[in-house]
């Protein structure tokens, strides 16, 4: 297995442009796809827009900034993907999605590249199989926003090779990030830790212990974290909060991670946080 020089990704919106960034960044060639060309070039002037915002704050040189936007082409779409080292799928958090995106990946990408989930939840292992690189399969979890956060998991599945982990693991590193190895467990470390805690606010909510600003409030001070359960689960996207709940449900099979329902009934009636406009707070 080569040296990764052209990394395609897959998806154009948050996730994915902070995950073109940061690795365009590195120096690295990143060719950058979503549903169609307009999609894709959308995706890469939010890039830039937020690029401008480092090289208006004194963070980033003009220069530096050109370069790096230079290394990111917008394409059309997978069948762009031929002569890529390594594709890293950003979709949404949808097994069948996934699935489908992979098994296009498997038939466009040259048989040594490596393929790459960003997934938060889903089997590893159960996408390696939809392909036939189950050995080059791997996950890459990055965190958002993508840029400003340091970690990565980096998630074997059963068939991942010692090779594409350890090229995974460099490009992660060339990127700035600090990386965590994972078994192919539901919700790996983070989000396995972290949505329960979520999904327990909303009980909690819902059996009237206290107010969602109270709530917030007191995660903030008496834990010190830096945003509430609330806040945080806005942030993250309340569809993408029960599609992980969902998995961690079906896949450990235990009570304590059944989605609550008032998770479901925000997520039912478009309530979905930052990105929809209200989620627990108006935006």
């Amino acid at each position: 297995m080569g040296d990764i020089a052209v990394v395609g990704v897959l998806g154009a919106g948050q996730m994915g442009g902070g995950i073109a960034q940061v690795i365009a960044a590195s120096g690295l060639q990143v060719k950058l796809a979503d549903m169609d060309l307009a999609t894709s070039e959308r995706g890469k002037v939010a890039i830039a827009e937020r690029l401008e915002k480092q090289v208006q704050r004194g963070r980033l040189s003009a220069e530096d900034c050109e370069a790096l936007l230079e290394r990111i082409v917008p394409v059309a779409g997978i069948a762009d993907f031929a002569d890529v080292d390594m594709a890293i799928e950003a979709a949404s958090e949808n097994f069948e999605l996934k699935q489908k995106l992979f098994q296009q990946l498997d038939a466009i990408c040259k048989p040594e590249a490596i393929l790459a989930s960003n997934t938060s939840s889903i089997s590893i292992t159960l996408m390696a199989a939809a392909t036939s690189r189950p050995g080059q399969f791997i996950g890459m979890h990055f965190f958002n926003p993508v840029p400003a956060m340091k970690l990565v998991e980096v998630i074997r599945g059963l068939a991942t090779s010692d090779a594409t982990y350890a090229a995974t693991k460099s490009l992660a590193e060339l990127a700035g990030k600090e990386v965590v190895s994972c078994e192919d467990k539901a919700g790996f470390v983070v989000n396995r830790l972290l949505l329960p805690f979520l999904n327990e606010a909303c009980f909690t909510l819902e059996e009237g212990v206290s107010t969602i600003e109270d709530i917030d409030k007191a995660v903030n001070l008496g834990l010190n974290h830096p945003m509430g359960p609330f806040a945080l689960a806005d942030f993250i996207g309340l569809d993408t909060c029960l599609a992980i709940m969902e998995v961690l449900h079906k896949e450990l099979g235990e009570d304590k991670y059944r989605p609550a329902p008032l998770l479901r009934k925000y997520v039912a009636a478009g309530w979905l946080g930052k990105k929809s406009g209200r989620g627990f707070y108006e935006y």
